[in-house]
């Protein structure tokens, strides 16, 4: 364990004030523990230098309702092509906690101004397959600007996708991939969200009071998933 990743991980975190009627979702998610979110955690005993944070950004100024931001993944990339995830990446040592990383990432993915943007909440460290213990720093979008794929060798595209569609008991479904990762997604706009961040997402609209009721049926195989959204 570096000296630079003890200091990261020990970075303080000074939440925003809390926007009007966000208070019930911001403390439910502060209570959350590990288990809440996922249980394909890998817990581990001691942090590892392979940490990195991702920025769970929240919005209410689009006709639609809260909305959170997402990106897909370009299809030429050799790992996690073509897939959905909040932009985020791996802590650098010039990054003073999860909150620098987040921005700085988001930042250099979608041209985001990080000066609009309020932190208001850090989600407890999963450690996910690929050895990444990963912190969700769920944030308020103050002041929106306009974003977009600023690396198209990266991301294909960056957009907004609302809560209330997220919610829909119609997109929703249970999957699972060959290598033991099982649990909830979503089959949206011909894309299939899964894995870290369909569970953060499932946990933001249990926490905001978003979701509802829907039942997970059989689990689906997850190229079998994908299959079936890009038909329609």
């Amino acid at each position: 364990m570096t000296e630079g990743v003890l200091r990261w991980l020990s970075a303080e975190f000074a939440p925003a004030p809390v926007p009007d009627g966000w208070a019930g979702a911001v403390r439910a998610l502060g209570a959350l523990r590990p288990s809440d979110i996922s249980h394909n955690d890998l817990a581990a005993l001691e942090p590892s230098p392979r940490q990195a944070a991702v920025l769970v950004l929240l919005a209410d100024d689009g006709p639609d309702g809260p909305d959170v931001l997402l990106q897909r993944r370009s299809g030429g990339l050799r790992s996690h092509a073509g897939e959905v995830s909040f932009p985020g990446g791996r802590r650098e040592d010039a990054d003073h906690g999860p909150v620098d990383t987040a921005l700085r990432e988001a930042a250099e993915e979608t041209g985001l101004d990080p000066s609009g943007v309020d932190p208001l909440v850090l989600l407890p460290r999963l450690v996910l397959g690929t050895g990444y213990h990963v912190t969700g720093v769920v944030a308020y979008w103050r002041t929106p600007v306009p974003v977009t794929a600023v690396d198209h060798d990266e991301t294909a595209e960056v957009f907004r996708m609302p809560l209330a569609r997220l919610a829909d008991p119609a997109v929703r479904l249970a999957v699972h991939h060959p290598m033991g990762w099982s649990g909830p997604a979503f089959d949206v706009e011909g894309m299939v969200i899964w894995g870290y961040t369909s569970e953060v997402l499932g946990a933001v609209l249990r926490a905001g009071g978003w979701e509802r009721p829907w039942t997970p049926g059989e689990s689906v195989e997850l190229d079998r998933a994908w299959e079936r959204a890009r038909r329609r």
